[in-house]
């Protein structure tokens, strides 16, 4: 079934793509989530282990998510442009209708007619010349209105057969997240550096009111600190290079106020629904669950001292004690994946309103708060 899915996608991302092909963006988008996709695709069929088919699965996700967002994006620009040519061909409605007219009398007219000028034949010669002279004109305004006309039944037959195509990303994206779900759970060829005692974690919990507190209490979780494998990563070469963990816009920076005057020491970044969210570098995970008002959270442990806290997650992969490679899927956003109805809708326009769900990031030094803009690149859409 999913591979049918992604066949179908691949096929529709590329048609979708063409017939923008003054729109180079969300073409040039589209056709990269295709391949993106037919890779994972191809990389699912080979996978014979369960890292390789997380990898391959975590690929096929991250390809649907590119591609539908092309999509939203070239769906965009589509009605954009059909109201700016409904608009112009709107307020040239008297001008359309008096070169109809014109050209439709000089098509009509007999050549004798066209001789019978009140001034005789040198008139009659002169009206011939400017005749001649205007029409290519006429026609020139009458074939680029045939141009404008043609545009806007394509586009509107664009967005007619995108409505099946977003139907079979939504659900091809769907597929893949469960079986992507399913893969993590029975994956279990990662090294491990601890084993979480579950009794000491409910205790830390209970016993601790503060994100420090808790941060400072994490070796209570392997039952003391000589049970974890010491960690001999350094990643100091990254800083500032790094992936966001989930692709978004920035809504608030390090110690900002919200809208309630309370200042935290992380990001908060605008997400859409149901997005994968990954570790941006190898780490151990020291902790995954719901964690004190904060929701679920990933504790990503990268090096020595450091962590990375990634909070507001509905769904959170892995074990604490797992070292995962960078890249791996660590968590979804929460919400309602959007039906087809509602992206077509085109509601606003581009500004960032499809992104309702929030991921907080809080980097951890020492068991400081530092700025996570010094980890990680951030800008419009990172």
């Amino acid at each position: 079934m999913m591979k049918r899915a992604a066949g179908l996608l691949l096929f529709a991302l590329i048609s979708f793509a063409a017939p923008l092909q003054g729109q180079q963006a969300p073409a040039e988008a589209a056709r990269a989530a295709a391949d993106q996709l037919e890779a994972a695709t191809v990389a699912l069929e080979a996978a014979e282990s369960a890292r390789d088919r997380v990898k391959a699965l975590t690929g096929t996700v991250r390809a649907y998510e590119a591609g539908l967002a092309a999509m939203r994006e070239g769906l965009r620009r589509v009605a954009r442009r059909e109201s700016q040519l409904l608009t112009q061909l709107k307020s040239r409605e008297d001008e359309v209708a008096e070169l109809l007219g014109i050209l439709q009398t000089i098509e009509t007219s007999a050549p004798p007619v066209l001789m019978l000028h009140p001034s005789g034949p040198l008139g009659a010669a002169r009206s011939a010349m400017m005749v001649a002279e205007v029409t290519p004109g006429l026609y020139a305004r009458a074939e680029a209105l045939r141009r404008d006309l043609e545009e806007v039944q394509t586009l509107r037959l664009l967005q007619q057969n995108a409505a099946d195509t977003l139907e079979q990303g939504l659900s091809g994206v769907q597929e893949a997240r469960t079986a992507l779900s399913t893969a993590i759970a029975d994956r279990t060829d990662l090294p491990q550096r601890f084993t979480e005692n579950s009794v000491r974690t409910a205790i830390l919990i209970s016993s601790t009111e503060t994100l420090t507190g808790f941060a400072s209490g994490l070796a209570e979780i392997a039952g003391g600190a000589d049970k974890i494998t010491p960690l001999l990563a350094d990643i100091s070469a990254q800083r500032g290079e790094l992936d966001l963990p989930v692709e978004g816009l920035l809504l608030r920076g390090f110690e900002k106020r919200d809208a309630a005057g309370i200042a935290r020491p992380g990001l908060l970044i605008a997400a859409r629904p149901r997005a994968l969210v990954s570790s941006p570098t190898a780490a151990t995970i020291r902790y995954r669950g719901p964690l004190l008002d904060l929701g679920n959270v990933v504790i990503l442990e990268p090096q020595p001292d450091t962590l990375f806290i990634l909070s507001g997650l509905a769904e959170v992969y892995g074990a604490a004690g797992q070292v995962i490679p960078a890249g791996t899927p660590v968590g979804l956003m929460g919400g309602s994946a959007p039906q087809a109805g509602a992206i077509l809708s085109l509601s606003g326009e581009g500004g960032g309103t499809d992104r309702t769900e929030t991921l907080y990031i809080e980097v951890r030094m020492d068991n400081s708060p530092v700025d996570p803009a010094t980890w990680f690149r951030i800008g419009k859409g990172g």
